[in-house]
């Protein structure tokens, strides 16, 4: 029976790193399109500045970068807490190592 719990614990992780590599994968996706919207509505432009585009303001730069930012860091931790919640419903153990285990 300990060869089964400890199968169990070895395969989980091996499964988890794909699944977390297509949802992060899929949460930059959905945050890149969520960042040209928002950059259509801020400014009325289909595309952000390029840094080293020579006509372009600090300002306008400095505001992509920031709205961009913003909307990644949402994205990832969207991502990530959901399949944290998924681990700890399929586990029972919270994916973080030094947290306490799941509530269920």
């Amino acid at each position: 029976m300990a060869k089964k719990k400890n199968a169990s614990k070895i395969k989980a992780p091996l499964t988890q790193k794909p699944v977390g590599f297509a949802l992060s994968w899929a949460g930059g996706a959905l945050a890149g399109l969520a960042f040209r919207k928002a950059w259509m509505i801020i400014r009325h432009e289909e595309e952000a500045p390029d840094p080293l585009d020579p006509d372009r303001g600090w300002g306008e730069i400095l505001l992509a970068a920031a709205v961009q930012g913003a909307i990644f860091a949402v994205a990832r931790s969207v991502v990530d807490r959901t399949r944290a919640k998924a681990v700890a419903r399929s586990t029972g153990t919270w994916p973080h190592p030094n947290a306490a285990p799941a509530k269920r």
